[in-house]
Parts: C-alpha cells; sequence; structure tokens
C-alpha cells in the first residue's frame, strides 16, 4: 500500500489516504518521493476547476525523489538513483507524437495527478519513459517546479528557435515569470518583464530582466514599441491581448503557457498585416527536459522556493492558492 494525502472534496482539507498500486509494470519504475512541488495547476486539480477531477485525488506533479524499485525490463534506471517526474507519468508509446520525439503531445498520455495518484504521497509509480535523471549539481530542494514551470518556459525557447539577438518580454513576474525570465537572460536575449507593482519592478530586474513595463499604466502600454520578436504570457486572467500583439514584431509571436481558462479575443487584420503568430504549449518532450536540465546547471538557474514539511500540506496549498508565495511552493521530506 501506499500512503499519500487525498483531497475527498474541491477545498476540503486533505486528509491521509492509502492505495494499493498493484504489481509494478515492467516498465514501470517506483520512485520515494523527498520533495513535491505545488503547483497552481495542483490546486485547480484538487478544486475541480478545470472539472475533470475523480476524488479521493492525490495531487502532486513536481516530485523529486529516488527510484526504489525497477521493472523487469527497464535497463536505464536502478535503485537509489535521483530522478524528476513532471505531469505525465507514461505515454501510449504508440502515436505519431510518441514516435517523433514528442511523447508530451500524446493526446492518450498517462497524466500524473488526472486519474492517477501523484506526489502528495510517499512513493509515485510512472512508465520509466517519462522520467528522467537529475544532474549532478542541480539543487534538489528547489528542483521540482523545473519538472513543470521550468519546462514549460524553457520549452518555447527550443521550439521556436529563439534566438539570443531577440527581444522578448514576459508578462507576469510569479511562479512561471521568474524562471522565464532568468532562461531568457542566460540566452542572451534582451528582456522586458511587465509588471504591475514596484516591488515586482525590483524583483524582474534582479532576477535577469533589462527593462520593465507597468502593464497598469496604459499610457506606457499603449507607448510601447512594436519591437519585441517574442511576448510569453504566464498569466491566467484575460488581459488586453490586442494591446500585447501591436508591440510585436512583424512576424512576432504571443505565446501562452498560462492556462486563461477565459477565451482570447484577437483582432485578425492586425493579424494579417504583420503576419504575427499566437500560440501555446505544455511543458516539454523528455529530451528537451534532459537539455533545460543541463542548461540550469550551466546557467545556475533556480526556482525562488518557500519550503513546507509534508504535514504542514494544507497551510502551503493555501499559500499557493493566495497568489502570495514567492515563486513556488515545496513540500520536503
Amino acid at each position: 500500500m501506499i500512503k499519500a494525502l487525498a483531497a475527498f472534496e474541491p477545498r476540503g482539507k486533505l486528509r491521509p489516504f492509502e492505495y494499493d498500486p498493484g504489481e509494478l509494470g515492467h516498465d514501470e519504475v517506483e520512485i520515494d518521493v523527498h520533495y513535491c512541488g505545488i503547483c497552481h495547476s495542483d490546486v485547480s486539480v484538487l478544486d475541480n476547476e478545470w472539472g475533470h477531477t475523480q476524488y479521493p485525488v492525490v495531487a502532486g506533479h513536481e516530485i523529486v525523489g529516488t527510484i526504489s524499485k525497477v521493472g523487469a525490463m527497464v535497463t536505464k534506471f536502478k535503485v537509489d538513483q535521483v530522478v524528476g517526474l513532471g505531469w505525465n507519468k507514461g505515454f501510449c508509446n504508440e502515436c505519431t507524437p510518441c514516435n517523433t520525439g514528442d511523447k508530451n503531445l500524446c493526446r492518450d498520455a498517462k497524466k500524473t495527478i488526472l486519474g492517477n495518484h501523484g506526489g502528495f504521497s510517499e512513493k509515485v509509480r510512472a512508465q520509466a519513459n517519462s522520467v528522467i535523471t537529475i544532474p549532478e549539481g542541480i539543487d534538489l530542494e528547489s528542483a521540482g517546479p523545473l519538472f513543470c514551470a521550468g519546462i514549460s518556459v524553457f520549452n518555447p525557447l527550443v521550439q521556436f528557435n529563439i534566438h539570443p539577438t531577440h527581444k522578448v518580454a514576459v508578462i507576469g513576474i510569479g511562479g512561471l515569470g521568474h524562471l522565464a525570465l532568468q532562461y531568457f537572460k542566460a540566452w542572451g536575449c534582451e528582456v522586458t518583464a511587465f509588471t504591475s507593482s514596484e516591488f515586482k519592478k525590483q524583483e524582474a530586474l534582479s532576477l535577469g530582466a533589462h527593462h520593465t513595463i507597468d502593464s497598469r499604466d496604459l499610457s506606457q502600454v499603449e507607448n510601447a514599441k512594436p519591437e519585441f520578436d517574442f511576448i510569453l504570457s504566464t498569466v491566467n486572467v484575460k488581459l488586453d491581448w490586442n494591446a500585447y500583439i501591436s508591440m510585436l514584431k512583424p512576424h512576432g509571436r504571443l505565446h501562452f503557457v498560462g492556462a486563461t481558462l477565459d477565451p482570447i479575443d484577437i483582432n485578425v487584420f492586425p493579424m494579417i498585416m504583420g503576419q504575427y503568430t499566437v500560440s501555446g504549449s505544455p511543458g516539454g518532450s523528455i529530451s528537451t527536459i534532459a537539455e533545460m536540465l543541463e542548461f540550469t546547471k550551466r546557467h545556475n538557474i533556480k526556482p525562488t522556493i518557500e519550503k513546507y514539511g509534508f504535514h504542514e500540506i494544507d497551510e502551503a496549498i493555501d499559500r499557493v492558492r493566495s497568489g502570495d508565495a514567492r515563486y513556488r511552493v515545496v513540500l520536503c521530506r
């Protein structure tokens, strides 16, 4: 039996929960969970904001731990190896995305916390090809958020061939945005942060932004030059997207990694005239995660975290719900 902490209703306190995972699959590994980040997506699942939650639910998809068991056909991992697990814990391994290096786009991917039990537990199981070794030199306490927030903002750099000479901007300096600033700066880009407070302005500059624009000041937004090659939105609220598109250079891209639930209202004519692109992406492939981890190690990039014990999980979740965390919350065992 695996001991865990589960929600039994939306916004309910988490309670002890045990489940039988059955026999270890021949292609699976079992991981002892040492650290697990709490992402806003975990809160969305706990509170059934997306309408897909099956209770009881064990959330947690920013997992760092050590291998405790390996399936009969697993050769790439051994017991006690330090690994990470993110949003997906398995794939169909048969579809076109799976066979062309884009397993994270598999429509039948097994989600770590949707229909399965995640890392708010002592152990978790996953297909071996969804798990990745963490290189030596990565700070393990803060590594969990890299498997969700980190790869979410790093993946577009690779997917869309962002150049070191590009001018880029980040909307939202929070759990995703504070990492995006660090990655974009280390990539060599000229970085602008859209901030909503003087405090966030100073934070953004310290994290790697070269410039800031106060997103609450309409004059600053309206007078911003159309100079950006790439604008990354990390927020989950509705904004005036046409205003941001007007800041793009021709061929520029507005890209979403923040999961706003509101429809995106965009005027088509400026899109046509500027040949702009609007896009979104979920995490990244295992190979891109590996690249992200090596880049993270080389440039000493770290999430800013607040640490809680697993016994403080309700307090930690409320901290994420409040939006006041700076900038990621991590459970430590």
